[in-house]
């Protein structure tokens, strides 16, 4: 199987191999649960609660949801999901979930337990990659601060500057070592500030490696522009411009705040604009591919498509080395699972951490489903037809 088409993602054989009958039945459980907003509104709120009045509901969201979605609570745990993903020649975004730090102590923490994955990551061959929110190691006061061109005072700066030197030294050693690290998206009211510090180091450290892979949330209006400002900005300093193509995460938080500030929207109008942006954003890599290194983290079977269709137009192998594909644990898997069979690079974006510390991130994920049109409904539907073909429903 060397191409892909419309049909291909139907293939629900291939998609869920790695997947038991039981493994299955759970998954069935899980989306079938997300089918419902109102449920998953409630139960997000419930979980919540539960967890603050140290209620037990830790096994039943470790073996459900959290299975799921994530690799496990330790390195251990999330050893037996990366050597089944590499059986089916699938890599490894390996991401330190906790998340909502805010002081230098627990920034201190966080680039600890990163540098914790990182090590994990350069002994496991098929773990490529880690994922890093900037936020999670700087003060997100101070990127907003830095982003909107407000001065610091010296306690700031040097706080600022202690952030900085974290992100920094997970991404030398990460060079050291051939890994890449992505710098996830966020708001913009902090992104300039992490655009700013990726290609700042991008020309230090993606000379001949893509180690710095900067997020680009093309639901944003201004970020197809941005792609094209990275690209003569790689150009310029002589480096290979890494970047990570996603539709964007924030969307109800963006839209809420430019009504409360009364400023435009920056989100795009709607799925068709933000669709047709992603594309567009797709095509000026490929059409770019000598200088940018391009990673198309998406669940949209369309962009994949797309993608796959944009490479054989331009003459590259399915397994370009500049070129990956990525898509979220427990999510998509007719993407993920048939795409690697083609022969084209793939990722799995894996997230482990204490249960209760990883709720925000699994949340997300019940709410994502939910609120993007179809991806619920075309989960259930492939989950549904592979259940049959098994005989289990």
């Amino acid at each position: 199987m060397n191409k892909i088409d419309h049909k291909s993602f139907d293939n629900t054989e291939i998609a869920f191999a790695y997947l038991s009958n039981s493994e299955l039945k759970n998954a069935y459980r899980i989306f079938k649960g997300m089918s419902y907003p109102a449920l998953v509104n409630i139960g997000s709120k419930l979980t919540l609660l539960s967890l603050k009045l140290h209620l037990p509901i830790k096994p039943i969201l470790k073996n459900t949801v959290y299975k799921h979605f994530c690799g496990g609570e330790t390195l251990a745990e999330v050893k037996q999901v990366v050597s089944k993903l590499e059986k089916f020649g699938i890599n490894v975004i390996l991401n330190f979930g906790v998340e909502g730090k805010h002081s230098e102590e627990e920034f201190d923490k966080t680039a600890k337990s990163l540098h914790k994955t990182l090590e994990y990551a350069i002994h496991n061959k098929n773990i490529d990659t880690i994922a890093c929110k900037p936020s999670g190691l700087i003060s997100h006061e101070l990127l907003e601060k830095i982003t909107s061109g407000s001065e610091l005072n010296e306690e700031e700066k040097k706080s600022y500057d202690r952030g900085v030197e974290r992100v920094r030294g997970l991404v030398k050693r990460a060079y050291e070592n051939k890994i890449c690290v992505h710098l996830d998206a966020e708001e913009t009211w902090i992104q300039g500030a992490i655009d700013d510090l990726a290609l700042e180091l991008s020309i230090e450290f993606n000379k001949d490696f893509p180690t710095v892979i900067n997020g680009i949330q093309l639901y944003l209006k201004d970020k197809l522009e941005f792609l094209k400002k990275s690209y003569q900005h790689a150009v310029d300093n002589k480096y290979i411009a890494a970047v990570k193509l996603v539709r964007g995460a924030y969307m109800e938080k963006e839209r809420a705040r430019a009504e409360e500030l009364g400023y435009p929207s920056p989100i795009c109008e709607d799925k068709k604009a933000t669709d047709a942006n992603y594309n567009a954003g797709l095509k000026y890599c490929v059409d770019n591919i000598d200088v940018f290194h391009l990673s198309n983290a998406t669940h949209n079977e369309y962009s994949c498509l797309y993608l796959a269709k944009l490479m054989k137009e331009k003459g590259l192998p399915n397994d370009h080395p500049k070129i990956v594909s990525s898509q979220l644990k427990g999510m998509s898997d007719n993407i993920t699972f048939i795409m690697a069979k083609a022969g084209y690079n793939v990722q799995k974006y894996v997230p482990y951490g204490p249960v209760k510390q990883v709720i925000p991130y699994l949340i997300r994920r019940a709410q994502e489903n939910t609120s993007v049109e179809g991806q619920t409904g075309r989960e259930m539907e492939l989950i549904i037809k592979e259940m049959k073909r098994r005989k289990l429903m």
